[in-house]
């Protein structure tokens, strides 16, 4: 009589599970951009990362990276999988706040992204009194004039001095920040006032540099104040942060212009053309929808509301 045939079974890793482990590790390596600088996140040994990567690629049987000398460049199969990658990690980070956060107090850590500029000078000056008051929120500021993406779980919350473009993000107008033009003393003692929008071409006008995509819209519109339609002054420095801006300006650099929340009490800047003012400026709070409910964020807005009115802005 003939035994029944039985398969054998298979020994090792299924070809079609993906580890989770070596999934990390690539995630990783695809964000730093080198197998050293991930090993150094992931607190392993260059060989070991390279060793995860090389047998991730095996069980896919697919290359996910082009070795360079200069570096690591994703494959298009790469760039497949650290799409992917990064939004499941994206939304396990998001639902694994979600699940430890405390029913009672809210707890947990809570990444906030907005502009160098706001963050520096009015943000992070603030945040004693909400630390105080909510200890058990771990706080981080992301500064940065790009805009991190929130619904990929960059940051958790966003002060963005534009309106939002994702369709699937809540959005609280926050305030309305004015445009002034500002110069130091010592400048204004060497150089003299200017009395007229005109006479601003015989300054030294510093500017935000060139970018396709600056912190705030219309950024360097003192180019043209004073100006027929078309024509633009030369300025004597551009610099793509609107913070090292002001500190130019403080040190007697030239003729800038600032928003009204980064010299609020400043003693060492003059304002310029009182009259002369530029285009305004709404901020706003956001965070996904999915967020909607966390208590991190409800109590952060709430602070950051009382902080704006407290302001006057």
């Amino acid at each position: 009589m003939r035994q029944p045939v039985t398969s054998k079974p298979h020994i090792g890793p299924s070809p079609s599970i993906m580890d989770w482990d070596k999934l990390r590790v690539f995630h990783a390596v695809a964000e730093a951009g080198s197998f050293t600088h991930a090993g150094d996140l992931l607190n392993l040994s260059q060989s070991a990362v390279s060793r995860q990567i090389s047998a991730l690629e095996e069980s896919l049987r697919v290359p996910l990276f082009h070795r360079h000398a200069r570096g690591l460049i994703l494959t298009e199969q790469g760039e497949l999988l650290y799409r992917t990658a990064h939004e499941v990690f994206g939304k396990l980070a998001m639902t694994e706040a979600q699940l430890t956060e405390s029913k009672d107090r809210p707890k947990g850590p809570l990444r906030i992204t907005t502009t160098v500029a706001f963050g520096s000078t009015w943000l992070a000056p603030r945040m004693r009194e909400f630390i105080e008051v909510y200890p058990e929120i771990e706080v981080h500021l992301l500064l940065e004039d790009r805009e991190l993406d929130l619904s990929m779980r960059e940051a958790d919350v966003a002060v963005r001095l534009s309106p939002p473009r994702q369709g699937d993000l809540i959005q609280r107008h926050l305030l309305t920040v004015h445009m002034h033009v500002f110069a130091a003393p010592s400048y204004i003692k060497r150089y003299g006032m200017p009395k007229d929008p005109s006479e601003l071409d015989n300054h030294r006008i510093v500017v935000y540099g060139e970018d396709l995509r600056p912190p705030m819209p219309d950024v360097n519109w003192l180019l043209r104040a004073g100006h027929a339609a078309g024509q633009l002054r030369r300025p004597v420095m551009s610099v793509n942060n609107v913070y090292a801006i002001m500190r130019a300006i403080r040190n007697g650099v030239g003729i800038g212009a600032l928003p009204e929340f980064m010299v609020q009490g400043a003693n060492d800047l003059v304002r310029v053309l009182p009259e002369l003012e530029g285009p305004q400026l709404d901020a706003y709070f956001v965070y996904p929808e999915e967020m909607r409910n966390s208590k991190r964020i409800q109590v952060f807005r709430d602070f950051l509301l009382r902080q704006v009115a407290e302001a006057r802005f």
